[in-house]
């Protein structure tokens, strides 16, 4: 008798009272209606077909308005913020787990696909011998880890490492050097090595410690895509982890990066000790950027043998997970990355941080120094998931090597 239908919901203006339509004989049921209220308020009994005629209509209408106000709190939850308070962020921390992961997917859901995952390679260009005291890392020159300082790669082995990456699906190929800022000396080289890569058909991202405007400037004019500089925790915590550097350094090194017209990577690291409140302040520094990092990547802390925290404590898998799910509900359209501290994860860890959010992860053998799960070991994890890679055939699972030497990261003579 009624036909009811609602418009479908968009990200702008969305008010339910708008979306409801009523199809149908509306002047009638209004009079119906009318006369229902007024027979009730004088005493009257109503014919049983007339209740009929108007609880056929009134259910479904309270039915679907119910549905549309839902609708609406979960995309008003869901919009993009960069006002989150340490308060806010603590309360989806304290949410029960199957509850976060299930609004964690939400989100996901509604800004990319749940089943692909993109992939980036990083390649160590510059290893060891670095000035900063960052205590998680072993190319600090504070501390004896028994790494090999090796000088600048030269450009033609870097060209060899990303032309292997395309090859095994990574769509973007990530360059760091452990300095704390790039030598006027070596941009040439830099640059160089940025135009190369970008000439094969790749994203290209480099992490190369500061930047000022100038040098963020010519990285982007020879087409660097993407940055990458981490917060790596809270600004309460900053101290202990890093002296050598402030946390206002790193923030103007992205204002910089941003400025330049590059894109930001910049996530942190848990399980250096800090607090979920310290988890909570890393998360809330990078999603009150505005824009957000256009990727986030979270890592496990890989403990290295002679740095400070090399006895560090276990992070709880379930405390990294909620710091995964969370990101991902702060930062909606930004890629949340798995990165260093797979290696420990089993694959039912890591299929988890998938349904939290995560949605890329870097390939290869190492992760600049530390290790990380061998490429065919993700490509077997993503076939029993059903999760394909970005820019790759998924019939494809050949895996292409490069012609290197015993040692992954070979220093030029």
């Amino acid at each position: 008798m009624f036909r009811l239908a609602a418009t479908s919901c968009t990200s702008r203006g969305f008010n339910p009272a708008r979306t409801l339509i009523v199809c149908g004989e509306r002047a009638v049921f209004h009079s119906k209606l009318t006369a229902f209220h007024s027979q009730l308020s004088q005493g009257y009994l109503v014919d049983d077909h007339e209740v009929t005629v108007i609880m056929s209509f009134y259910i479904p209408v309270l039915l679907l308005m119910t549905a549309a106000m839902t609708l609406h709190s979960v995309h008003s939850s869901n919009a993009i913020r960069h006002d989150w308070t340490r308060a806010d962020i603590l309360a989806l921390f304290n949410m029960p787990f199957n509850d976060l992961l299930f609004r964690a997917q939400q989100v996901h859901r509604d800004h990319f696909d749940p089943n692909q995952v993109q992939v980036s390679t990083l390649l160590s260009i510059k290893t060891g011998a670095c000035p900063e005291d960052c205590k998680y890392c072993p190319q600090s020159g504070h501390y004896n880890t028994g790494l090999e300082k090796e000088k600048l790669l030269e450009v033609e082995k870097v060209i060899e490492e990303a032309r292997a990456a395309k090859a095994n699906g990574s769509t973007r190929f990530c360059m760091g050097a452990a300095w704390r800022s790039p030598a006027e000396k070596d941009m040439p080289y830099v640059l160089h090595m940025v135009r190369e890569v970008k000439a094969l058909g790749m994203e290209t991202c480099m992490t190369l410690g500061m930047l000022d405007g100038d040098k963020s400037a010519r990285l982007a004019e020879a087409g660097l895509d993407y940055y990458n500089h981490n917060l790596d925790t809270s600004p309460e915590y900053y101290g202990e982890i890093i002296t050598t550097r402030t946390y206002a350094e790193r923030l103007e090194t992205l204002e910089n990066v941003r400025s330049a017209g590059m894109k930001v990577c910049s996530g942190g690291i848990v399980g250096m000790g800090e607090t979920q409140n310290d988890r909570a302040g890393l998360l809330q520094q990078l999603s009150n950027l505005n824009p957000h990092p256009d990727s986030v990547p979270i890592n496990n802390l890989v403990k290295v043998e002679g740095t400070p925290l090399e006895n560090e404590a276990e992070l709880d898998p379930f405390d990294f997970l909620r710091t995964i799910a969370v990101a991902r509900i702060l930062m909606p359209k930004s890629y949340v990355r798995l990165s260093a501290g797979r290696e420990t994860m089993n694959d039912q860890m890591q299929a988890l941080a998938f349904m939290a959010g995560a949605n890329s992860v870097f390939y290869g053998d190492k992760l600049l120094t530390t290790p990380n799960p061998a490429a065919h070991q993700d490509q077997q994890l993503f076939a029993r998931l059903g999760i394909n890679q970005t820019g790759i055939n998924p019939k494809d699972n050949s895996i292409h090597t490069p012609n290197k030497e015993p040692q992954f990261y070979n220093a030029c003579a």
